[in-house]
């Protein structure tokens, strides 16, 4: 249940917060550090609005210190984790990137996430939209999720080669991580982006709500 709202949520809507040996309120992302935790809905306005009301010390039945920036350091620990498992899914390739193998990924309906760099030009994401809505078309599967918040040198330590400009994240088990993490790094700052026809819009306003 997160705190703030009361809500009743599913796990990976949520972020379970713990106090350090110092008595700084963290994020505990994998939900495991030993101690007394709370919960709150992942998404910056509402930590933003426990910090204001002083939830933390209430919900954690203690004085706690919560750092100002603490919407801050969970965007960085959450971009951290999603970068992670897109190395992961690289090793179990599980990621292909290239224009043309991008293309070739979504026009077949394989992929579950198009990665763009923030460098990105608007005439290559919009050609690959194009491929996505093809494939949508000519194979029925769902559509991949738009992630558009990496930067190129992110994307290059990630997945260990130069100048990634355009990815594609295939379906499999470390995919899916990574479909699960990007969803939570999108969700954070209500950042959903819409996919080529309505429904992830649809997604997207709801969250907002």
């Amino acid at each position: 249940m997160c705190a703030v709202s009361r809500q009743v949520l599913p796990e990976d809507r949520l972020i379970r917060f713990v106090t350090s040996p110092e008595g700084d309120v963290v994020a505990d992302l994998k939900a495991r550090l030993p101690g007394r935790g709370m919960w709150l809905e992942g998404r910056r306005p509402v930590i933003e609005e426990a910090r204001r009301k002083c939830v933390f010390d209430r919900a954690l039945k203690t004085k706690v210190k919560v750092a100002e920036d603490l919407g801050d350091q969970v965007a960085s620990l959450l971009k951290s984790q999603l970068l992670g498992r897109l190395g992961l899914a690289a090793r179990a390739r599980q990621v292909v990137c290239g224009f043309a193998k991008v293309e070739a990924a979504l026009r077949s309906g394989e992929a579950i996430c198009l990665v763009h760099a923030v460098e990105a030009a608007a005439d290559g994401r919009n050609k690959l939209a194009g491929a996505a809505r093809q494939g949508l078309a000519s194979t029925g599967k769902d559509e991949p999720l738009f992630v558009a918040h990496l930067t190129t040198a992110e994307l290059g330590l990630a997945l260990g080669r130069p100048h990634v400009i355009h990815a594609a994240v295939l379906d499999g088990a470390a995919g899916r991580s990574f479909h699960d993490a990007a969803l939570r790094n999108l969700r954070f700052d209500n950042e959903i982006c819409q996919q080529p026809s309505e429904r992830e819009h649809d997604i997207d306003v709801a969250d907002r709500r």
